[in-house]
């Protein structure tokens, strides 16, 4: 018998991140806890940054996941917002950096990919996915939803990486 490993997910953002926590073991994917970090617009930069980065420190302490999975950053014809974005992924990636977590960055793309089977997948398409794949999280937000693939994403490719290196053993 393995000891479940846990997993958590994150879609940055500087607005709303989604954070989302998986257990697996073996195949078999389990519901930890999601939820959206949210800060306020009205704030300035350097203290919604500061807010992600408590958040998710606190979040990380509370879960002790053993990996993190983050999306990683889709530029898009807005240089600011894309900068923005990359503020809150610096944060996410330090969190977890301080944390000693295993870090993994995927491309939305290859998230998309592995839990609905399309590269190009909608938001409804992905929450209806972990919602199916993950039957007791009840999520509702699609940023959580979001989160929760990139630890799926994860979990397979980890999955994957261990049946390769017991057949190269």
């Amino acid at each position: 018998m393995t000891t479940p490993i846990r997993i958590m997910g994150l879609d940055p953002g500087l607005a709303r991140m989604g954070w989302g926590v998986i257990a697996v073991e073996g195949s078999r994917l389990s519901h930890i806890a999601h939820g959206v970090i949210v800060t306020r617009t009205t704030d300035g930069l350097g203290a919604r940054l500061h807010r992600l980065h408590i958040e998710i420190a606190q979040v990380i302490a509370a879960q002790s996941p053993a990996a993190i999975a983050v999306e990683q950053a889709f530029v898009a014809k807005d240089p600011s917002a894309a900068l923005k974005l990359g503020h809150a992924r610096a944060i996410a990636l330090l969190a977890a950096a301080q944390a000693g977590l295993e870090i993994a960055e995927y491309a939305p793309n290859h998230i998309k990919k592995s839990v609905v089977g399309v590269g190009h997948a909608q938001k409804e398409q992905i929450q209806a996915m972990v919602k199916r794949l993950l039957p007791t999280s009840q999520v509702t937000q699609a940023d959580a939803a979001d989160a929760l693939a990139a630890a799926i994403a994860h979990a397979h490719l980890a999955g994957t990486r261990a049946r390769l290196m017991r057949a190269l053993a």
